[in-house]
């Protein structure tokens, strides 16, 4: 059965990465969504309501590189997105109207139930009490859209295992334009070892001496991408720029959402590229799959951990994330159970993984609460699987 879902104005305001949090499902935005969003451009509102808007803009826009708006792009992790115009001729009960927003996008859904046909289950997703009555009202499906909260306590738990080049990225504040001219100027103005493919640039140490770890973490991308120029293959430039782009992901989730998805895929890609000639890295891959889980590709990235975890039954963290995935995006309580279980097994005793065990120690708990508030409650104790469970 095709499960589409009909975005609200509200929903997309409040969150603008809610496009991509319906996995599997034919995600529809009315072209009078749109137009609400571009009258925010000039309206007397809050200027964060007005920064979400151009947020949504930036993810469309994004989406649109990949095919047209109109006739659908794919998302991750199964579905579509599709922009649809009002079509005035749409059958709709007797006495609805269309003469102002709200009532063009409940037409939609009508709309919608054309062009899908019959079995298909479709949903209005709204945060508008007013909207919600008068969907029920016209025997539309409708609900409420969530604060972010199903999956926000896994996704803030999940473990990072290549710590390699892990640098405390936050946003690169105005003080990192004072050096980024001189930085460009000594990345490009030094000759470059086109031989081996590893980078000549060295900054000078009286500016490298002041510049924050922040600057630093910049300024080795720059680097990084300079030796990639030269060798678009050197394993070790590839893993920075995805390392690089991880943290950009991981400071900017909370503040600008649509940058940090951005980041994300750009992590995605560099990652992939660092696999093609370093394919057995398991830490890689983990982090992978995170990342992957970051951007609602749930079903990959337990598959990419799983892949891992036959080879290495043992990767602490693999079977970590594992549990955070089966959990936030299956609902598997049992399985998730059994992943920390095993995890907290594999650490007792090492110093080293303390804050791993007490990660898991902690996701068990609020699992044990989950599992108990969904009707599923756990036995006081499960056995830790040796193997994975697999999609």
């Amino acid at each position: 059965m095709t499960k589409v879902v009909v975005l609200d104005t509200n929903v997309l305001l409040a969150e603008p990465t809610a496009i991509l949090s319906f996995p599997r499902s034919d995600v529809v935005i009315p072209e009078t969504v749109l137009g609400e969003l571009d009258k925010l451009k000039t309206a007397r509102v809050d200027p964060d309501l007005r920064f979400r808007g151009r947020e949504v803009s930036r993810i469309l826009f994004d989406l649109s590189e990949e095919g047209s708006l109109v006739e659908g792009v794919e998302l991750p992790d199964g579905g579509t997105l599709k922009v649809v115009p009002f079509v005035s001729e749409t059958p709709l009960p007797a006495g609805m109207q269309t003469r102002n927003s709200d009532d063009r996008i409940l037409a939609s859904v009508f709309q919608a139930r054309e062009t899908y046909g019959p079995d298909a289950e479709i949903t209005l997703v709204t945060n508008d009490l007013n909207m919600l009555l008068k969907a029920q009202t016209l025997g539309i499906q409708v609900e409420r859209h969530g604060d972010g909260g199903e999956g926000g306590w896994g996704r803030r738990y999940i473990v990072r295992p290549f710590q390699r080049y892990r640098a405390p990225i936050t946003i690169l504040a105005v003080a990192i334009a004072v050096f980024i001219a001189v930085i460009v100027l000594v990345v490009y103005t030094q000759p470059r070892n086109q031989g081996s493919g590893s980078s000549s640039t060295n900054l000078p140490p009286e500016f490298k001496n002041v510049l924050t770890s922040q600057q630093q973490a910049a300024f080795d991308a720059l680097s990084a991408l300079n030796t990639l120029q030269a060798n678009p293959k050197d394993p070790e430039s590839l893993r920075r720029m995805a390392a690089f782009y991880y943290d950009q992901y991981t400071a900017l989730a909370q503040t600008d959402p649509t940058t940090a998805l951005s980041s994300a895929y750009q992590s995605i890609r560099y990652t992939d590229r660092y696999l093609q000639v370093a394919p057995n890295d398991s830490d890689a891959k983990v982090d992978e799959a995170a990342l992957l889980f970051y951007t609602g590709q749930a079903d990959k990235a337990i598959q990419l951990v799983g892949d891992v975890l036959k080879v290495d039954k043992n990767h602490v963290k693999g079977n970590f994330n594992l549990g955070i995935f089966l959990w936030q995006s299956r609902h598997d309580y049992t399985g998730a159970a059994a992943q920390f279980e095993k995890v907290i097994a594999l650490t007792s005793g090492d110093s080293h993984a303390a804050d791993v065990q007490q990660n898991a120690q902690a996701a068990l708990a609020q699992l044990r609460k989950d599992a108990a508030a969904a009707g599923h409650p756990l036995p006081a104790s499960t056995t830790p699987t040796a193997g994975v469970t697999t999609p």
